[in-house]
């Protein structure tokens, strides 16, 4: 006598529990997989937010430096400008003396009878023309330039009689040695 067993039944309930087991692994492992990812997520949301705000706080420094820094150019910038401008004034203030420094050495040396009618000055040479009513004033004239301090000793260019008939009228030159101011570089009449 034989006994046959059918083993079928028991293997195919052995299947659908390695099914059954499989699709739980295979579930739970989805489940964790989703729950790793969302946590690694969150991590990586909660990273950037906490970069986004050190990014934002550097922003608003590196902005508010750069003001300051153009502030402190302009600022520097005005301050260059005012040093200039000072330096201007200053030299405009020394001119101004020297200016009137030399016109008063040119009336102090202004002998009798003779009446400048032109002066230009170009960097520290004077040149004038004048009228004299004779030869012995123009060279007093010429001796009493060079006697004044601040002027050297001035070179007689030309002389001619004046047309109005009133005198001689006689041109010079003399070099400033003392730093002085333009009168005009085209030319001032008294």
């Amino acid at each position: 006598m034989s006994i046959t067993i059918n083993l079928l039944a028991w293997r195919e309930e052995r299947r659908e529990q390695h099914t059954r087991r499989f699709y739980a692994v295979m579930l739970l492992l989805l489940v964790a997989g989703i729950a790793l990812g969302s946590g690694i997520s969150h991590v990586y949301q909660r990273t950037l937010g906490a970069q986004e705000q050190r990014n934002a706080y550097i922003t608003a420094h590196i902005e508010r430096y750069t003001h300051e820094i153009s502030e402190a150019e302009r600022t520097v910038l005005q301050g260059e400008q005012l040093r200039q401008q000072l330096i201007r004034f200053q030299r405009l203030l020394q001119q101004r003396t020297q200016t009137a420094q030399l016109f008063n050495d040119l009336a102090a040396s202004l002998g009798e009878g003779v009446v400048f009618q032109h002066l230009e000055q170009r960097h520290h040479r004077l040149s004038v023309s004048a009228v004299a009513e004779d030869e012995h004033q123009i060279t007093e004239q010429l001796r009493r330039l060079a006697e004044m301090p601040g002027f050297d000793i001035p070179v007689r260019s030309e002389m001619a009689s004046d047309p109005q008939g009133s005198g001689r009228t006689f041109y010079f030159e003399v070099t400033l040695t003392q730093p002085s101011v333009s009168l005009a570089d085209s030319g001032v009449s008294p």
